[in-house]
């Protein structure tokens, strides 16, 4: 399984107060598992000397994720996914879309929004996630809240606004590909840092906080600065070219943000010129978000996959390329979002960024194949079971 292959010790970000490497990641997942495993069962199954074990122990107790010698596993600390929170409107046609006429299709009516979509793939993963955004008193909010608890994300956090709910309209043609999408956001384009404020508490006790580029500028500020002074990691997902730009004036080295998601066109607007679709052009572009304090650009592009670039406090750049897993497109909606969302839970499982892209990857591949924004069906061994159709030894590796 996924989280039974982490192995090294390089430092990648920051939990709590203390900075986890991604042997303390391995270590902690192996010990959530089984939290009366011995030292030298950790030591055989994560291939890593006892005396690391015992180091990454004592980090991970310094930190409060464990307690003693037991192991007293503390309580699981919560992804905190802060951004938007909308009902979607997806109309699919039936035929190839004809522009500037009517076109025969089908409609739905879905809880969505970047920041909610990829909490809710969070939480069919297992994870223990809440979700901070604004919401109407309206019937579209409360049914929004209502299914988005019972897809298992907390929404104790939600902020009522007095705005009507936000709504999103995709529009797909019949191969799945997005013709146009139009939002509807107003509540969460008037969030302020002051909306924001009351929930300080839960974001310095996360394990890990995202944001969506719906968020106004002046709120993303707040709260990378907010985590930087928690040392909380922070992964950016960009959402579009829009609301990529004011990335560009908004990140800085001060404000250190652990990985972020754009594709091509989000990335040439955070850094100012455009970036085609060549490796050269990609690698020198997220050199420049690597300069404004960005430890992991992660970029999407489309059939040809992705490319992670990653530049760490004192190390050199590195970057690898992952080609796209085969999928057969019925909806595009929502792929971009359980990337995401794989991304992050591979990486608080391994620690290991290049193994998180890839099981990103492959539940984006599975979304596409769904008429679901979030397929309700769900579960890591899905997503194994996908990541084992081009990589068998994947499958037998697996426990």
């Amino acid at each position: 399984m996924l989280r039974d292959r982490a192995r090294g010790s390089r430092a990648l970000t920051y939990s709590g107060a203390v900075p986890l490497s991604s042997r303390d990641r391995a270590v902690l997942a192996a010990v959530r598992r089984n939290p009366r495993i011995s030292v030298t069962d950790l030591s055989l199954a994560l291939d890593v000397p006892s005396a690391a074990v015992r180091e990454s122990l004592d980090v991970l107790e310094t930190a409060g994720f464990v307690s003693g010698r037991g192991f007293l596993v503390g309580a699981r600390r919560p992804i905190v996914v802060i951004g938007g929170a909308v009902m979607d409107v997806k109309m699919q046609t039936a035929a190839p879309a004809l522009i500037r006429t009517s076109n025969p299709g089908r409609a739905s009516w879905t809880p969505g929004g970047v920041g909610r979509n990829i909490a809710e793939n969070l939480a069919r993963l297992g994870a223990l996630v809440e979700l901070v955004a604004p919401i109407g008193a309206d019937p579209p909010g409360i049914e929004l809240a209502d299914r988005t608890r019972q897809a298992g994300v907390g929404v104790d956090r939600l902020i009522r606004t007095t705005h009507a709910t936000g709504i999103y309209c995709a529009v797909v043609d019949s191969s799945g590909e997005l013709v146009i999408g139009v939002s509807d956001m107003e509540g969460t384009d008037q969030m302020t840092v002051r909306m924001l404020a009351p929930h300080q508490d839960l974001v310095s006790r996360a394990e890990l906080v995202i944001l969506d580029g719906n968020l106004p500028a002046p709120v993303t500020g707040w709260v990378l600065d907010f985590v930087a002074a928690s040392r909380v990691p922070v992964v950016i997902d960009p959402v579009s070219v829009a609301k990529a730009a004011p990335l560009a004036t908004t990140l800085a080295p001060r404000r250190p943000v652990h990985t972020i998601t754009p594709n091509l066109d989000e990335l040439a607007a955070i850094v100012g010129l455009p970036v085609p679709n060549e490796t050269e052009a990609i690698v020198a572009a997220a050199a420049q978000a690597h300069d404004l304090g960005v430890a992991h650009v992660w970029v999407r592009r489309g059939p040809l996959g992705s490319l992670l670039s990653s530049r760490e406090e004192g190390s050199a750049q590195s970057v690898v390329e992952l080609a796209a897993p085969a999928a057969t497109v019925i909806d595009v909606t929502g792929a971009g979002d359980s990337m995401t969302a794989g991304f992050v839970h591979a990486w608080l499982a391994t620690g290991d960024v290049v193994e998180a892209a890839r099981f990103g990857q492959a539940l984006a591949s599975l979304t596409v194949e769904s008429i679901h924004t979030v397929r309700p069906d769900l579960s890591e061994d899905l997503v194994e079971a996908r990541l084992a159709r081009t990589d068998p030894a994947r499958l037998r590796g697996a426990r």
